[in-house]
């Protein structure tokens, strides 16, 4: 398996415009205490640069209108953006925008590209993916939404929770049953629904750690579908489609979390070795001390381990997409959260009660970052994935292959005529 780890010259310059970006542009609005009004005015100036750039929506192809970038460079491109929650929408690629864009281009068709997903990109609309159940969890084999086709209609009646932007959406991407005789893996479909529609109940948001901190978050909406009739030209892909388009949208989008994890880790590394070089003590600075040499070494080691990994799928997938990457994927959703909650974690440490307070960002980041560990599937969900995965290449055997004493009988056999002609 042959990886570069070169960057091309003219992507590496866009690579360093972001980050000067970011760092002069973004950062400050995370303080800046403005208005919903003024912000809106002020991000749409920042959004403008980023066309200008051809950065926006960097994760669709040239003729969706987006940039062309493949997972790799997208991912590189994430962890520069992690380093501040406002950085996503500001380049087009925030979730669950970005997720039901990119949904949209693989499985909508023709009708449904011009309807929904342009006016998406060009933040003429915005969006929701409603799939989570009360009584689902992790496991969307248990949805029990349904969606019944009547005629040229379907009448979709449910109960979701968590669906990400349901408060503020103009459409929702619903995860429905369509078939419950059919296999696990086929019962499932996706419908577009208009936010309009009779029977769109969005009951509340509901509160969650780490959300809606900052002018333009939104958030996580528990959703009635009571008598909800659409279209039949709403359905995504064919019927039993769900789960293949769940699998292409969540894949991507889980290695994108994983770079901008690693982006805000690389920021609470930042507030903490900057913290360990300032800080005196009665005999010296923090950093001289090996308890706190062990914090920045561990976290460097963490971190880019973390980014290794995450790359490694992403070059997988645009070797080979999603089905090529799926160990990787699973592993890095668990293995980088885990990382972006150590590091954090750390850094609260090592600035002691300083760090628990409003004055630093590392408290806010904290919140977030436990989240990070169940959002898009628990961690435990996504070990046994790279467990079963990983166990599908061993075989079971009565005696251990290294057995040593089986195999130096084997190995006399095997070298018999040597060693009959040696003696």
């Amino acid at each position: 398996m042959a990886w570069d780890f070169s960057t091309e010259p003219d992507f590496e310059a866009k690579l360093q415009w972001m980050r000067d970006f970011v760092r002069e542009e973004i950062l400050p609005l995370e303080v800046a205490d403005l208005d919903p009004e003024t912000f809106a005015a002020v991000t749409s100036g920042l959004k403008e640069r980023v066309k200008e750039q051809g950065l926006w929506a960097a994760h669709l192809p040239p003729e969706l209108g987006g940039g062309g970038f493949g997972q790799l460079k997208l991912g590189l491109m994430h962890e520069i953006l992690g380093r501040s929650r406002l950085a996503p929408p500001i380049f087009g690629n925030n979730a669950p925008d970005s997720g039901n864009a990119e949904l949209l281009a693989i499985g909508g068709n023709d009708f449904q590209q011009e309807r929904w997903m342009k006016p998406l990109l060009a933040g003429e609309l915005r969006s929701c993916f409603s799939m989570t159940e009360p009584g689902a969890g992790a496991d969307p084999t248990r949805l029990t939404t349904r969606a019944v086709r009547e005629g040229d209609e379907y009448v979709i009646n449910g109960h979701k929770w968590f669906s990400s932007n349901g408060s503020h959406a103009d459409f929702f991407i619903v995860m429905v049953v369509t078939d419950p005789e059919a296999e696990p893996h086929r019962r499932a479909s996706m419908i577009l629904v208009d936010r309009d529609t009779p029977g769109v109940n969005v009951l509340r948001d509901i509160p969650v750690m780490g959300g809606a901190h900052s002018a333009g978050d939104k958030g996580h909406a528990e959703i009635l579908y009571e008598d909800v009739r659409v279209p039949a030209s709403h359905l995504i892909g064919a019927e039993g489609d769900g789960f293949l388009l769940a699998q292409q949208r969540l894949g991507p989008g889980r290695i994108h979390h994983a770079m901008r994890w690693l982006g805000q880790a690389q920021r609470a590394f930042d507030i903490m070795c900057e913290r360990v070089v300032s800080r005196h003590v009665k005999d010296g600075v923090l950093a001289d001390k090996q308890m706190m040499q062990d914090l920045v070494a561990t976290s460097k080691a963490e971190m880019e381990a973390a980014r290794l990994l995450t790359l490694q799928a992403a070059w997988k997938m645009d070797q080979g997409g999603t089905k090529a990457a799926l160990t990787d994927i699973a592993l890095i959703k668990f293995w980088g959260a885990q990382v972006l909650y150590n590091v954090i974690d750390r850094a609260i440490q090592v600035h002691g009660s300083l760090g628990i307070t409003g004055d630093l960002p590392l408290e806010e980041m904290y919140r977030d970052a436990r989240a990070a560990r169940i959002y898009d599937g628990p961690d435990e969900v996504h070990k046994v994935t790279v467990a079963r995965r990983t166990l599908r290449d061993y075989t079971p055997v009565e005696v251990p292959t290294e057995h040593i004493p089986t195999r130096r009988e084997a190995a006399a056999r095997k070298f018999a005529s040597l060693l009959e002609a040696a003696s």
